[in-house]
């Protein structure tokens, strides 16, 4: 491993931690999220299913502009 693949993986920890922290501490305030319009669910007696088309969409538009920016930043 070169030290630019080390801080990657550094980079991606770091930012994974941050939004676990996110997530735990601020886990009521993010209910919204996967309860988007668009959202499938599907709940019977005995058996469920969920498939967030909107907020999957959501998410990928943001990662890729938060990538974007790294890359624009880091030229």
């Amino acid at each position: 491993m070169n030290a630019e693949t080390a801080k990657w993986v550094i980079g991606i920890g770091i930012s994974i931690t941050l939004i676990g922290l996110a997530i735990y501490f601020l886990g009521d305030k993010l209910s919204w999220l996967g309860r988007l319009p668009g959202d499938i669910r599907i709940e019977r007696e005995n058996f469920r299913f969920y498939f967030p088309i909107t907020t999957m969409v959501l998410l990928s538009i943001l990662v890729s502009l938060i990538i974007r920016l790294i890359q624009f930043l880091s030229k």
